[in-house]
């Protein structure tokens, strides 16, 4: 008992930690911002890092915490991303202020990426292993393809929305008025967005990220999940209800993503359903694994050089996703995917001491 207490102790050391270093790696990167230290480029990779940081460390709740693998990540930032912009458009001649129309299109986008969550996870989470990795891949495909046959539109008489799934439809079935907005135009995407993303706000999102996911994990719920993840048999035996807090972890994953997401489409002003295809699930999984399974900071870290390395690498030309590629294995091979919590928390069945 005394060593749980005293581990305890070390974890809580690492949180605060974790905090301290995100706020000082903010304030550096906004005082070179404010001494036009950092070049175009850099300066636009602001938001998307702190968008892939928050789905990074979102997925590290149900693939390192929970214990399960899932491929259709993409799919609820994609929720987060349309719903976002919906809400940031159609507010735009109400909400003058760019500020809180952001807040409200975060919180939008997580409620209904969250909704999904659950429609997803209800039936999900009932399988194990390859079969739930196969099973969410599809729900992320699902989620893509609908969009790309969704019309949004906005005038005075509110939002119009269609499926066009037949495809006999245009944004012209919608019927705006003269005044009206087009927001969604299916495979399209949507077109026109204002940009009002800020690297501050994806400061304070990543913040209320690693707030929700570390309290989570040091809480009951956060214990029971972990004792679901390493025993699922002997959680069960104790009175765990297994089912309720797997769709816990798997919800809250799903509404950090759908935050990162609405962030993510308040950045550019055309975003279509490709982007948030099966590769982007398989990015952020790579995040998450060699930042190592159930360590927050090597997500962040990992997501953070991960993502400015093919743009360092750009100079070797045809040769840059080859050295990205050699990268890749020797930081495998470095780290040997152990994570934080591995030192601490009891290992999951059959994981080797590495593992």
């Amino acid at each position: 008992m005394k060593s749980y207490f005293k581990n305890m102790k070390t974890i809580t050391k690492v949180d605060y930690a974790t905090y301290g270093l995100v706020i000082l790696a903010f304030i550096v990167v906004t005082i070179c911002q404010k001494m036009d230290l950092l070049n175009r480029s850099t300066t636009g990779m602001l938001v998307p890092i702190c968008c892939y940081v928050c789905m990074a460390i979102s997925l590290n709740l149900t693939v390192g915490v929970l214990g399960e693998l899932s491929l259709g990540h993409a799919g609820f930032m994609s929720v987060g991303a349309f719903s976002g912009i919906i809400t940031a458009m159609s507010l735009q001649a109400s909400i003058p202020n760019d500020t809180v129309r952001m807040i409200i299109a975060l919180l939008l986008g997580a409620v209904f990426a969250a909704i999904v969550g659950v429609i997803v996870g209800v039936p999900v989470l009932r399988l194990r292993g390859d079969y739930l990795a196969i099973v969410t891949l599809a729900f992320g495909e699902i989620i893509k393809n609908l969009i790309n046959c969704l019309l949004v539109g906005w005038d005075e008489n509110g939002l119009h929305i269609a499926m066009n799934i037949d495809g006999t439809k245009t944004i012209q079935s919608l019927g705006l008025s003269e005044n009206g907005i087009q927001i969604i135009k299916g495979a399209q995407g949507a077109a026109g967005n204002a940009r009002i993303a800020t690297f501050t706000m994806g400061f304070v999102l990543i913040m209320i990220t690693l707030i929700v996911v570390l309290n989570l994990v040091r809480s009951r719920t956060g214990r029971a999940v972990m004792a679901i993840r390493d025993n699922r048999i002997a959680a069960e035996s104790v009175g765990i209800n297994v089912t309720k807090y797997k769709l816990t972890a798997f919800v809250i994953s799903a509404a950090l993503a759908g935050a990162a997401g609405a962030l993510f489409g308040l950045n550019y002003s055309s975003i279509t359903a490709a982007q948030f295809d099966f590769n982007t699930s398989i990015l952020v999984l790579v995040y998450v694994v060699l930042g190592g399974l159930g360590n927050i900071w090597g997500s962040i870290i990992a997501t953070v050089v991960l993502y400015v390395l093919p743009e360092a690498l750009r100079q070797f030309s045809d040769y840059r996703m080859l050295v990205y590629a050699i990268v890749l294995i020797l930081v495998m091979l470095a780290t040997n995917n152990t994570g934080v919590f591995a030192r601490f928390m009891p290992h999951r069945k059959g994981a080797s001491d590495n593992g």
